[in-house]
C-alpha cells in the first residue's frame, strides 16, 4: 500500500474519530448526564425513556468497570468514549471491506439506498416509515447480530461500548467520510484495518504522550506509543526464515512452500538441518505484540501450502496431537483438506496477544476476513464454508478489579478448590495489561495450580469407598483421577468459563451489566494464563521498546534482571522461552542491543547460549513509517548448535 493511500486512511480515520469522540461526547453529557469533567448524576434523570434508562446503567457500570482498575474517574469518561468511538468506527470499516468481499450485499456504500436495505425493506415495508433513519439502524443492527455469532468480539451488541449510536449527521458524515472515491481501492486489501488501527491515534497525540512523560505511565500509553506497522516485506523475510526455514527442514524437498518463501536465507553450501517432522495442525505459532495481525496474516498464507504440502507428501506421515491420526487419514480427499484448513489454520496454529485490548477486535476480524478469502479463491460458497468457533487471539488485561465481585463469583465455583485457583489467578494477573507476555503467570500459578489437583485427587482417595466399588462419576462431573497439572488446568478452565458464563446471564440491570465485564475480563485473564502456558515453534514480533510502564516497572526489572534496559530485549528474553527446544523466533527491533555496551550479557547470555542466530538483516532507518528509530530483523533458533 503506497504512501498516498497510507495518508488518505490516516486523514479519514482522523476525521472519524473526531467526528464520533464529539458526538458521543454531547450525547453523554446532553442526554445521560454523563460529563467528560468525569461528574455523573446520581440517577437517570425524569427525561430518560425506560430504554435509556437502561442505556445509562450500562453506561455508568462501564465506567465503573473501569474505575476498578485504578483509573481515575476523567480518565474512565474518556476511555469509554474513546472505546465506543473505536468500536463503531471498526465496524463500518468491516462493513466496507465484507462489502468488497462479497460477504454481504451492499449495505453502507450508498447509505439508505443501498441494495441491501432496499432487499430489508422489501421484506419489511414498514421498516421504511420509521422515523429518523430508525429504520436503516434496524437494518444495520441485524447485520451486527449476524456476524456476531463469528466475530463476537467486534460486533456483540452487549457490549457496553455499543450503548451509543451516532446521530442522524454524524452518521451520514461518517458514511460520507468512509464512502470518499480516494479509499475506493482499500476495502479489499487485508491490511485495511490495521492501518485504521494505528491511525486512530495521531502522532500529535503520542508526542504529547512523551513530552509530559518519557517513559509510559500506563498500558495504553506503552501500546499507543508503539503503534508501528511492519512493511511486508519485512514480515515475509521474518516469516519466511522461521516458519518456512522450519517446514523446509522437516520436508527436504518442499516444492509448494518452497515457491511461497522469497526471502529465505540460505548459503550455497549450507547444509539443511533435519528436523523431526510434525502434522500441520500440531505448529504453533504465536506473535506476543500482535497488534493488527500481520505476522499471523502471512503466516496464514504459508501454513495454506503447508497443509497441502503435508497431505500430497509421500511415505509415513506423523500423527496430529488433535486427532491421533495422520492429516490423510483425517482428510481422505484434498478438496476436503482445502475445505477445512481455512478454519483449522485460526483454530489449531495461530496465537496473538497484546496489551491493548482493541487489537483484539482487528486482529480476530483479520484472520476471519483471510479465512473468508482462502474459501473464496478455492470456490467455496458463503453459506458452504465450515464456521470458525474461537481465535487465539487475546487481550491481556488484568483479570477483575472487582474484589466484591471476584468473592461472590468464586462463592459459585464447584468443586470448592477451585475457588483459592481463581482468586490466584486474578492476584497473579494484576500487571497483565502493562506486561502481557512478559509476565510467567505460568510460574506464578503453577504451585497453587498442583496443590489444587493434588487436593482433589486426596479427597477421592480418602472418600472411604472399598476398591471397586466406587460411585460411578456422572457425565458433566469433574472427574480429575489420573491426570496431570496440565490436563487438570484444561479441565478446571472449562469449567470457570461455564461458571462465568452462567454468573454473567443470571442477573438483571446494572447488575448484569458489571458481571458481563467481569465475566469477560476474567475469560481473557484465564485465556492468557492457557495461552503462556504453551510452547510454541515460532514466535514471531515486533515488540515494543525502550522504557516499560511506570506502573510494572518493580515487577519488570525484577523479573528481567539482563533485559530491563529495554522493554524489546525482554521480549525477545522471554520469546525464546515460550519456544520448544529448536523453535524459532524472529523479530524486528532496535538495532542497538547487537553492539551497545549495555546489552552485552543480552548477547552473551540469552541470544549466543540460548538462541544463536540463524539470519540477520541490519535495515536501519526508515523502516517503521514514523519510528526514530534504527532497525535490525533477525531470525534466532532456540538451542541451535554451532558449530565452528
Amino acid at each position: 500500500m503506497d504512501k498516498a493511500t497510507r495518508n488518505a486512511i490516516e486523514r479519514a480515520t482522523q476525521q472519524a474519530r473526531k467526528l464520533l469522540d464529539e458526538d458521543f461526547s454531547s450525547q453523554l453529557e446532553g442526554t445521560f448526564d454523563v460529563l467528560r469533567s468525569g461528574v455523573i448524576a446520581p440517577d437517570a434523570g425524569a427525561h430518560l425513556s425506560a430504554h435509556q434508562q437502561f442505556q445509562r446503567d450500562k453506561i455508568v457500570a462501564a465506567i465503573q468497570h473501569k474505575r476498578a482498575t485504578g483509573t481515575t474517574i476523567v480518565e474512565a469518561v474518556t476511555d469509554y468514549v474513546r472505546d465506543a468511538a473505536f468500536t463503531t468506527l471498526n465496524r463500518f470499516v468491516a462493513l466496507k471491506m465484507l462489502e468488497a468481499r462479497q460477504l454481504v450485499q451492499e449495505c453502507i456504500t450508498k447509505g439508505e439506498q443501498s441494495a441491501g436495505y432496499r432487499e430489508f425493506c422489501g421484506m419489511a415495508p414498514g421498516v421504511a416509515l420509521l422515523p429518523d433513519g430508525s429504520g436503516y439502524r434496524l437494518y444495520v443492527e441485524s447485520l451486527f447480530d449476524e456476524f456476531s455469532t463469528e466475530i463476537k468480539v467486534l460486533f456483540d451488541r452487549r457490549d457496553a461500548a455499543s450503548v451509543i449510536w451516532p446521530k442522524r449527521p454524524t452518521f451520514e458524515a461518517l458514511l460520507v467520510i468512509l464512502n470518499a472515491p480516494d479509499l475506493s481501492g482499500v476495502w479489499d486489501q487485508d491490511e485495511t484495518i490495521g492501518w485504521v488501527y494505528q491511525f486512530f491515534n495521531s502522532g500529535e497525540e503520542r508526542k504529547k504522550m512523551r513530552d509530559e512523560s518519557q517513559t509510559p505511565r500506563n498500558s495504553r500509553e506503552l501500546a499507543v506509543r508503539n503503534q508501528f506497522f511492519t512493511p511486508r516485506y519485512v514480515v515475509q523475510f521474518l516469516v519466511d526464515n522461521t516458519l518456512g526455514r522450519l517446514w523446509l527442514e522437516m520436508h527436504r524437498h518442499g516444492g509448494l512452500l518452497a515457491a511461497h518463501c522469497h526471502y529465505i536465507v540460505r548459503s550455497e553450501d549450507e547444509l539443511a538441518s533435519v528436523r523431526t517432522q510434525k502434522d500441520p495442525r500440531d505448529l504453533h505459532i504465536l506473535d506476543p505484540a500482535c497488534g493488527s495481525g500481520h505476522f499471523l496474516l502471512y503466516s496464514f498464507d504459508l501454513l495454506l501450502a503447508i497443509y497441502e504440502e503435508a497431505w500430497l507428501a509421500e511415505g509415513a506421515a506423523p500423527v496430529s496431537d488433535v486427532t491421533g491420526q495422520s492429516l490423510r487419514s483425517d482428510f481422505p480427499d484434498l478438496d476436503d483438506l482445502r475445505r477445512a484448513a481455512p478454519r483449522m489454520i485460526v483454530e489449531y496454529n495461530l496465537y496473538g496477544v497484546d496489551i491493548d485490548p482493541r487489537c483484539a477486535q482487528i486482529a480476530a476480524l483479520a484472520l476471519w476476513l483471510r479465512a473468508q478469502r482462502a474459501w473464496k479463491e478455492i470456490g467455496v460458497a458463503a453459506v458452504d464454508r465450515p464456521r470458525i468457533h474461537r481465535t487465539h487471539i487475546v487481550g491481556a488485561e488484568p483479570m477483575p478489579g472487582d474484589a466484591a465481585l471476584t468473592d461472590e463469583f468464586a462463592a459459585d465455583l464447584d468443586p470448592p478448590l477451585l475457588r483459592d485457583l481463581f482468586k490466584k489467578m486474578v492476584g497473579e494477573s494484576r500487571l497483565a495489561g502493562d506486561l502481557g507476555t512478559l509476565l510467567r503467570l505460568e510460574d506464578s500459578v503453577a504451585a497453587e495450580l498442583h496443590r489444587a489437583r493434588e487436593q482433589f485427587v486426596k479427597r477421592r482417595q480418602t472418600t472411604g469407598f472399598l476398591p471397586g466399588i466406587e460411585p460411578t462419576v456422572m457425565q458433566g462431573s469433574f472427574d480429575l483421577s489420573g491426570i496431570n497439572d496440565d490436563e487438570f488446568f484444561h479441565e478446571a478452565e472449562a469449567r470457570i468459563v461455564e461458571t462465568l458464563r452462567v454468573f454473567s446471564e443470571r442477573a438483571t440491570g446494572s447488575s448484569s451489566v458489571r458481571r458481563r465485564l467481569f465475566a469477560g475480563d476474567a475469560a481473557q485473564g484465564i485465556a492468557l494464563i492457557d495461552l503462556v502456558r504453551t510452547r510454541f515453534d515460532v514466535v514471531l514480533m515486533n515488540p515494543p521498546f525502550g522504557a516499560g510502564s511506570l506502573a510494572a516497572k518493580k515487577e519488570f526489572e525484577k523479573s528481567y534482571p539482563i533485559t530491563k534496559n529495554d522493554i524489546y530485549a525482554a521480549f525477545v528474553e522471554r520469546g525464546i522461552e515460550l519456544l520448544h527446544s529448536r523453535g524459532m523466533l524472529g523479530a524486528i527491533t532496535s538495532r542497538t542491543g547487537f553492539f551497545l555496551a549495555t546489552f552485552q550479557k543480552w548477547r552473551e547470555e540469552i541470544l549466543l547460549k540460548q538462541a544463536p542466530p540463524v539470519v540477520f538483516a541490519d535495515l536501519g532507518f526508515g523502516v517503521l513509517d514514523s519510528a526514530m528509530v534504527e532497525v535490525a530483523a533477525y531470525c534466532l533458533e532456540k538451542d541451535r548448535k554451532v558449530t565452528s
